[in-house]
């Protein structure tokens, strides 16, 4: 079979065998243990920040770079967590859901506890020796995110996804601590405005994570964890789905109506094709095998694939359409400066 690359672990949740662990790079398995393709989500709530700080003019470089790569460190810890606390609680022995749709670096032999130990010892040590760097150089009012973040990261997937409180835990998250808190660590300044246009694009994730629970929703309920969508049932949590993607489109011309957000992030228009095909998908039933022009790399994932690739096209169109309105800005601030010289 053919050597993986860190292009694929970047792009894919990759099947892979031992034979080919073994073929791999250091990276490249780290990058597989910490499902690395899903962390664009969070790069996007990041560079969310900083390009409204650029646009205010308030962007320090270091601190926001800084803390783009620490909440990169913190979601791979989470991830490698994540698969380390439901492979003890025996969440994911078996022919469980997690098994089926990508590597399970403890259940299929890849890794030893003591090695991902050692990868979830390193990958967070360097994101919490970021955070008390950034703690330094901006003060103490990083102190609330920085613990909030912590926590989160540690019981995420236990208590937490047990009770039903993954869903808002997300929401809460990828919206006014990450979008919000790196704001606050590049600018030096608490906006809530920010936090919010944040929380707007957070529902992309929150959507992410609802699409993978339905996914699994029977495999869940078996096992005893009470995700929002077991709580909720199937159909109550698509809809849920449905009018949570709906809710990021219609919330965006009111944020540029009321002044927060550039007439740019039109841009997010592009990104409605895949947002029709979640929306289609939601309404129909999930097939039970593999349909044939559907590729099998990503089955069983299916409402969880499409959200997927609407949150990735979403989040990177709002960064375009938001980076488009700088150089209009600029231009705009010159003709205005030209004109009153004039």
């Amino acid at each position: 079979m053919p050597r993986l690359t860190a292009g694929t672990a970047f792009t894919a949740i990759p099947k892979i065998t031992l034979a080919q662990w073994q073929a791999s790079s250091l990276i490249t398995r780290w990058m597989i243990a910490s499902r690395a393709a899903v962390l664009v989500m969070t790069f996007s709530s990041a560079a969310l920040a900083g390009v409204l700080a650029l646009l205010a003019g308030t962007l320090q470089l270091w601190p926001w770079l800084a803390c783009t790569v620490g909440l990169l460190l913190a979601h791979a810890t989470n991830n490698q967590l994540n698969d380390y606390t439901d492979s003890k609680r025996g969440i994911d022995s078996g022919n469980y859901f997690r098994n089926q749709y990508g590597a399970h670096v403890l259940e299929d032999g890849l890794l030893s506890e003591r090695a991902l130990w050692l990868y979830m010892g390193v990958t967070g040590g360097v994101a919490l020796l970021l955070g008390l760097y950034l703690l330094w150089q901006t003060g103490p009012q990083v102190i609330f995110p920085l613990l909030a973040g912590a926590f989160f990261l540690l019981f995420y997937t236990y208590p937490l996804k047990k009770l039903g409180l993954g869903e808002p835990a997300v929401l809460l998250v990828w919206g006014p601590l990450m979008t919000g808190g790196t704001y606050l660590v590049t600018t030096g300044i608490w906006d809530w405005q920010v936090a919010l246009i944040g929380t707007v694009y957070a529902l992309a994730p929150t959507v992410v994570i609802f699409g993978k629970h339905v996914d699994k929703l029977e495999f869940d309920a078996a096992k005893g964890v009470k995700t929002l969508p077991v709580r909720l049932g199937a159909q109550r949590s698509l809809s849920w789905i449905v009018a949570m993607t709906w809710l990021q489109y219609l919330s965006l011309p009111i944020l540029v109506a009321i002044g927060w957000l550039p007439w740019t992030v039109v841009a997010v228009g592009l990104a409605l094709p895949a947002a029709r095909r979640l929306i289609r998908a939601c309404g129909e039933p999930r097939p039970n095998v593999c349909p044939p022009d559907y590729p099998e790399s990503a089955w069983p994932l299916w409402y969880v694939a499409f959200a997927f690739g609407h949150a990735r096209r979403f989040g990177l169109l709002f960064l375009m359409g938001l980076l488009l309105a700088w150089p209009v800005q600029l231009v705009m601030s010159h003709l205005t400066g030209t004109g009153a010289a004039g």
